[in-house]
């Protein structure tokens, strides 16, 4: 049965240096929990205290009701996959598997039962009497995966685990990780910087900077209402404007970018008129506009990049502007050099307290 990971207002810390200084939150049973951030933000060193590799100098961490602050590595009962595969270069595939069952003195019927079953799981079925030296860097990550569930672990945890593959091997082995683990239904956290496969794989993400949670959230709401600017700069790409508030009324709120364009958007936390903040675009929040009907620029870069076109803007404000159309749904290929006029889908786009640099959206929390 799945469990629930509790982390209570835990601190790590080498000597001076305090790497996470009061962080919660709550794992649920059978989800794929992502902490994601840039390096050094702690994400890893949470993920080995809660392996026991690292001490807790303040704080629990809990599997269900049970305290594992001062219970031993071995047994903590997770299953742990690394980014390197750290598989046995000596054993078959089928060796390394049935390793941990062996330890456990199973009888050998079961570790035969066990073996073949999640090597059917993971798909390598027809490696089993292969040497890791034989095996792609995907198979060899299948296999580690494959021995990290297979002595049934309580919680599985992967430290950037696809971050040795190749481009292709990295989307077809996060698809057959999401896959397996809703199969499998255990509760796993999972440490990567790529947001792209945060996004792809997880139930909920945790966004981390500087050892402290951002904002926790499902991958389409952490993208669509970030509620910091330090999330929407990380998630994605995002354009970012200077605004001012002309006037709110009834739910409207009217808005002067640095650019001169007036904007207009719904649902607001209360404002007044000369407030400052920031307007968040992402490029494909842009649309084109007949001439006159909105913010002018001056085409500088296309690139066609088949799906979509890309190009670089510039809005008069001395920095480039980034705007992606669908090639599908253009009208036309707006060429360098060209003047033309781009409308906003405000019901899509972000704002932030200039002071604060938090959201002013009603309705969206940080989670933390």
């Amino acid at each position: 049965m799945a469990v629930t990971i509790h982390i209570n207002h835990v601190k790590k810390a080498y000597e001076d240096n305090v790497v996470i200084r009061d962080l919660s939150v709550d794992i649920r049973p059978g989800e794929l929990f992502t902490l994601l951030g840039p390096s050094g933000c702690g994400k890893t060193t949470l993920l080995r205290m809660i392996a026991g590799f690292n001490s807790i100098e303040a704080g629990t961490i809990a599997f269900d009701d049970k305290v594992i602050n001062n219970v031993p590595v071995y047994k903590r009962n997770f299953g742990m996959v690394f980014q390197s595969y750290a598989i046995f270069p000596n054993m078959t595939v089928y060796r390394n598997i049935e390793y941990g069952l062996k330890n456990k003195k199973l009888p050998k019927d079961e570790i035969k039962r066990r073996v073949e079953e999640i090597m059917e799981t993971v798909q390598i079925s027809q490696y089993k009497d292969r040497y890791p030296n034989k095996l792609s860097g995907g198979q060899q990550q299948r296999v580690a995966l494959a021995r990290a569930i297979v002595v049934q672990p309580q919680v599985l945890l992967m430290d950037e685990p696809l971050s040795n593959l190749d481009a292709k091997l990295r989307i077809e082995m996060r698809e057959a990780i999401r896959e397996i683990q809703k199969q499998i239904g255990i509760t796993t956290v999972y440490v990567t910087h790529d947001q792209e496969e945060a996004l792809a794989i997880s139930d909920r993400i945790a966004v981390m900077n500087k050892g402290d949670i951002q904002q926790i959230e499902s991958p389409e709401s952490i993208y669509s209402r970030p509620y910091n600017t330090f999330v929407a700069d990380f998630i994605g790409h995002s354009n970012r404007f200077s605004g001012t508030v002309l006037d709110q009324a009834n739910g409207d709120t009217a808005i002067r970018l640095q650019t001169g364009f007036e904007i207009h958007v719904a649902g607001l936390k209360p404002l007044k008129k000369g407030d400052e903040l920031l307007v968040y675009i992402r490029p494909e929040e842009f649309v084109f506009a007949d001439a006159g009907q909105g913010m002018e620029a001056k085409v500088l870069v296309k690139r066609f990049l088949g799906k979509y076109i890309q190009y670089i803007v510039d809005c008069g404000t001395g920095e480039h502007v980034e705007v992606t159309a669908d090639t599908s749904s253009a009208e036309r290929i707006h060429e360098p050099g060209e003047t033309v006029y781009l409308g906003v889908n405000t019901r899509r786009i972000n704002l932030f307290d200039k002071q604060t640099e938090t959201t002013l959206l009603e309705g969206v929390e940080s989670n933390v």
